[in-house]
């Protein structure tokens, strides 16, 4: 099993960093726009569209606010990974200072490569949309 992980120091309050991470339904237009263009939930399922056109469909494992913390995993779609699990998590570092961990485990080993592509990729615009307009 591959496990990826990716981890930002964000230059803002851990709260309000949560209130983008956390929401099931937006977060990924919040937390990465332009790199995601849409994302649509129906309960526990999301739809995201992502600017080069991929469409992922996810579903919620977990929603944890107290730990501020989600999970969710691919879902659906033949190209999908045999296993997927994502864990976004948002760790307090000092006075409006946060750290985001987004660790994703996925199987088979070969099927990593354009999960950790996609997922550098948007590390720093996650960073720069946090940075700017947590909570907005």
């Amino acid at each position: 099993m591959a496990s990826i992980r990716i981890e930002l120091d964000i230059a803002a309050d851990t709260a309000r960093v949560w209130q983008v991470i956390g929401d099931w339904a937006q977060g990924p237009v919040r937390m990465a726009p332009g790199f995601v263009v849409s994302s649509e939930a129906d309960g526990d399922v999301r739809v995201v569209t992502f600017a080069d056109g991929f469409i992922a469909r996810e579903r919620l494992v977990s929603h944890d606010d107290p730990a501020r913390r989600i999970a969710y995993s691919l879902i659906g779609d033949t190209a999908r990974p045999e296993h997927d699990n994502a864990v976004m998590q948002v760790l307090a570092a000092g006075p409006n200072r946060s750290r985001f961990l987004w660790v994703r485990d996925v199987l088979p080993h070969d099927a990593a490569g354009p999960l950790r592509a996609a997922m550098e990729q948007a590390a720093p615009i996650i960073k720069a949309a946090l940075e700017n307009r947590s909570g907005g």
